[in-house]
């Protein structure tokens, strides 16, 4: 089982950015049916959820990024998207994918998101 984001980079303040998630090594049936979100940490801080997605899509947003990121899935892919607009100096971190399956968290190695104001 590997997971592995992609997508990350810098942009100014306003732009947007796409992060990827892919989640190697998992059976279709246990992707489908779990949970998954993205995290992020920022430069001396504690890692904080972001988004998280469940196996119905129902969606979960930090209150700091309701209105600008959208989480998205694709069971055929075995993918998980963050679509992220607008972006502000604190969004600056490395992002985080976490797929839930086989009885523990899997986590990525990470993205670095960086905004210039």
């Amino acid at each position: 089982v590997q997971v592995v984001e992609s997508g990350g980079g810098l942009v100014q303040a306003g732009g947007s950015l796409r992060l990827s998630c892919k989640a190697s090594g998992f059976i279709t049936s246990v992707f489908n049916a779990n949970p998954m979100a993205w995290y992020r940490q920022a430069p001396g801080k504690q890692r904080e959820l972001v988004a998280e997605i469940t196996s119905d899509r129902v969606t979960n947003y930090a209150n700091s990024v309701k209105g600008r990121f959208t989480i998205s899935r694709d069971n055929s892919r075995k993918m998980v998207y963050l679509e992220m607009n607008n972006l502000k100096s604190e969004d600056t971190g490395v992002y985080y994918c976490n797929a839930a399956g086989y009885g523990r968290e899997n986590w990525g190695q990470g993205t670095q998101v960086t905004v210039s104001s």
